[in-house]
C-alpha cells in the first residue's frame, strides 16, 4: 500500500504534482493550489492510501518536484 499526504496550505501553486501524477493530485480552479482527489482535510493534511503499486512512482516524481516539498509517499 501507499501513503501519499499533502499539505495544502503551503502549496505555492507550481502544478508540478498536476503534471507527474494527474490521476492523483488537481490544481483548484478557486485558489491554485493543489489538491489530492478523494481526500479530505484532517489538521492541514490530506491523506491518501492506495493500493495501487503503480501509483508509487508519479506520485514519488510529484513528491520529489515540489519546491515546497509539501508533499510525502511512502509504501507499507
Amino acid at each position: 500500500m501507499i501513503i501519499v499526504t499533502l499539505q495544502r496550505e503551503k502549496c505555492i501553486g507550481c502544478n508540478y504534482c498536476a503534471e507527474f501524477a494527474p490521476e492523483y493530485f488537481r490544481m483548484s480552479k478557486k485558489d491554485g493550489k493543489s489538491v489530492l482527489l478523494k481526500t479530505e482535510n484532517k489538521k492541514g493534511f490530506y491523506t491518501l492510501k492506495i493500493r495501487n503499486p503503480e501509483a508509487f512512482e508519479p506520485c514519488e516524481k510529484a513528491a520529489k518536484a515540489c519546491p515546497v516539498k509539501i508533499i510525502s509517499v511512502k509504501e507499507i
